[in-house]
């Protein structure tokens, strides 16, 4: 047996290397993530795409909604002109009442037939009995026509009405359902990142089911949908010397996408950029993604625009949850420039 006094330097070096392992990537984790449990990003991911459709499809209810309304509107004010022609129709009704009493000096009809004295004024008290019967029979069949259609409009205009306001609650409905379950799994997502950081611990790469239609266009945003917040070189009493990138403010989980086509260069955690990623790209300059949740991508690994790097986080030195985005002559910090014209010259603008 070899005596440990013969390799003063075996202990520290295998404490150096033990020390590099527990800080670096590591493969092993898998489906595990940047610090969540094996699915919790796989499922911050899914959900994030039903809150987007909900979203869209609550969206489409409103308009649907408002569309309804405007016909509501319309049908009302053709309800309005029907009831006026019901009223015009019971207002003749009522002439024609008056004018018969009138007309039978306070007798029925049929009654003054019957003392008719001759022939002549028996025939002309029937042709007056039959066109009165015939005006008002007429009368009546129209109102009553106009009664049954001002009913049938109303009840399917209400119904109409009834079943849209179901709909948009529906819609409602889900959407929130999604987002508070977002919500959660976000937290999850968050919290367990945040006990592998301190643990000086970075897991593998998360392998998500990436969106099938990848983008047509050479750059792209490294998010889909933002706010803008900390631009570059702003103050703040976080940085020393200004900020050295531009800040997308989006919620923990967010898709983080490459900008352009390149090589990852970088992935590592720690650090006042927490979990980060940098992408080389053909044209020589280098993008970075910062204060991640996940990483999705390996180091060497070769990136498409559009392509998913990461999930947004906030760890590392961050206030809250948004996307740290860089772009540098290297890979190193201090290298920067300003990230809006460079997106910009490049046919994408940030708004």
């Amino acid at each position: 047996m070899r005596s440990a006094r013969r390799h003063p330097l075996l202990v520290p070096a295998l404490v150096c290397a033990l020390a590099v392992l527990a800080v670096r990537p590591s493969d092993a984790e898998g489906d595990g993530g940047a610090g969540g449990a094996p699915g919790v990003s796989a499922e911050v991911a899914r959900l994030h795409a039903d809150a987007a459709l909900a979203a869209r499809r609550y969206a489409e209810g409103r308009q649907e909604a408002e569309a309804e309304r405007a016909r509501a509107r319309l049908a009302e004010e053709q309800l309005d002109r029907q009831r006026r022609e019901v009223a015009v129709l019971h207002q003749d009704l009522g002439r024609l009442a008056r004018a018969q009493y009138r007309d039978g000096g306070g007798l029925p009809a049929a009654v003054r037939l019957v003392l008719a004295e001759s022939p002549q004024e028996l025939m002309r008290g029937q042709q007056v009995f039959t066109r009165a019967n015939l005006a008002v029979g007429s009368a009546v069949g129209r109102s009553r026509r106009a009664e049954s259609r001002l009913a049938a409009d109303e009840a399917r205009a209400t119904a109409a009405r009834r079943a849209v306001e179901q709909r948009t609650a529906e819609l409602a409905a889900a959407k929130n359902a999604v987002e508070r379950r977002l919500d959660e799994a976000r937290g999850r997502l968050q919290g367990q990142v945040d006990a592998s950081v301190a643990a000086g611990a970075c897991r593998g790469a998360v392998r998500l089911d990436q969106p099938t239609a990848r983008s047509t266009r050479a750059w792209v945003t490294p998010v889909e949908t933002y706010e803008l917040s900390a631009g570059f070189g702003s103050g703040g009493s976080r940085w020393a010397h200004g900020h050295t990138g531009q800040d997308f403010a989006v919620p923990i989980g967010t898709p983080v996408r490459a900008v352009g086509a390149g090589r990852v260069v970088r992935v590592s955690c720690g650090g006042a950029f927490g979990i980060e990623v940098v992408v080389r790209h053909d044209g020589g300059f280098c993008t970075q993604y910062a204060h991640l949740a996940a990483v999705t991508v390996d180091q060497g690994q070769r990136v498409a625009a559009g392509q998913w790097v990461g999930q947004s986080g906030t760890t590392g030195n961050s206030t809250g949850p948004h996307l740290h985005f860089e772009v540098r002559a290297t890979p190193d910090l201090g290298s920067g420039v300003d990230p809006v014209p460079w997106l910009g010259a490049r046919g994408v603008p940030l708004e």
